[in-house]
């Protein structure tokens, strides 16, 4: 899909593919009509009258009652949102001093305003980083993703040493207290023999905290 081609698909229909492609690219379930009215703060109708525009489109396929699945158009659609979104995101920290907790709203806003031009001057200057500062990865130019098969959900592994790789933003508060006893990506954590998640400053981290998190086992120490 071209960019031309992008800007010629409505802002709603660009958010709705991006949250049905966020639903599954960590490994979730694909998302529910009641979850996408949940979502966006809308009614069930409301949602699956979108999601029937969507489908005349060819952006996904649908049937009242089962999950939503994107079309290769739609897939295609969601990965260069994902990728305006993400690089606008290190910009926004790198280049203009906000923190990790305050760019996903404003990342957000721009995402539908920004031309292809401004993404890929945005991509060349940041010398086209791969992870975003929460370690969500950015596509590339070509929409393909770094290979993140070594990564799993904190919360879900057993006793051992973990690097963080990635920390969901949907919550600015966890964020903040993770940034505060020194977890971001690249920081190691120790699920111990209790499930316990600890930080390296000794810190024990709530279970929101360890649900944020995704994570690559260390090598044990001999």
């Amino acid at each position: 899909m071209s960019p031309a081609e992008l800007d010629q698909i409505s802002p709603v229909a660009q958010d709705y593919v991006k949250e049905i492609w966020a639903s599954i690219e960590w490994g979730g379930e694909p998302i529910s009509t009641s979850m996408l009215a949940s979502r966006f703060q809308t009614s069930a109708p409301n949602v699956s009258e979108t999601l029937r525009r969507l489908a005349r489109q060819g952006l996904i396929t649908y049937e009242p009652y089962k999950p939503v699945v994107l079309t290769q158009k739609g897939r295609a659609v969601a990965l260069m949102m994902v990728r305006r979104h993400r690089l606008i995101e290190t910009y926004l920290v790198e280049s203009l001093g906000y923190t990790w907790d305050e760019v996903h709203e404003d990342a957000e806003r721009l995402e539908h305003a920004a031309s292809a031009r401004f993404v890929d001057r945005i991509d060349a200057l940041l010398g086209h980083p791969r992870m975003d500062p929460h370690g969500d990865p950015i596509p590339g130019a070509d929409l393909t993703m770094p290979p993140m098969d070594d990564v799993a959900a904190l919360a879900e592994l057993g006793p051992g040493m973990y690097e963080v790789v990635r920390i969901a933003d949907d919550d600015p508060q966890v964020l903040r207290r993770l940034e505060s006893v020194g977890v971001q990506p690249g920081a190691r954590v120790e699920i111990n023999d209790a499930g316990a998640g600890i930080a390296a400053d000794g810190s024990t981290l709530s279970e929101a905290e360890l649900t944020a998190m995704y994570a690559r086992p260390l090598p044990a120490a001999h």
